[in-house]
């Protein structure tokens, strides 16, 4: 669990920093004339912060999920009677 908080934790960090970056380009672009660009350039970091952090968060969940996965009962599949159908 302390590895995956540490990732988690490294996740949001990285996320945040990319996030403010793109608020204030984004600001930067509003306010000062002649850096328009500068407006549509922070709304995608800003995105692309939130989708990075999407994703970091979905594989350690998909970590976690998957490391519980093997507890449980093993799933035998029933051999057929010859002529039965399979369900």
């Amino acid at each position: 669990m302390v590895g995956r908080e540490k990732v988690l934790n490294a996740i949001a960090y990285i996320g945040l920093t990319i996030l403010m970056i793109g608020i204030l380009s984004f600001i930067t672009g509003l306010l000062v004339n002649g850096f328009s660009a500068l407006v549509a350039v922070g709304i995608g970091i800003s995105v692309g912060a939130v989708f990075i952090f999407l994703i970091g968060v979905f594989l350690v969940v998909t970590d976690e999920m998957l490391e519980k996965s093997n507890r449980g009962t093993k799933v035998v599949p029933m051999k057929s009677k010859e002529g039965a159908p399979i369900q």
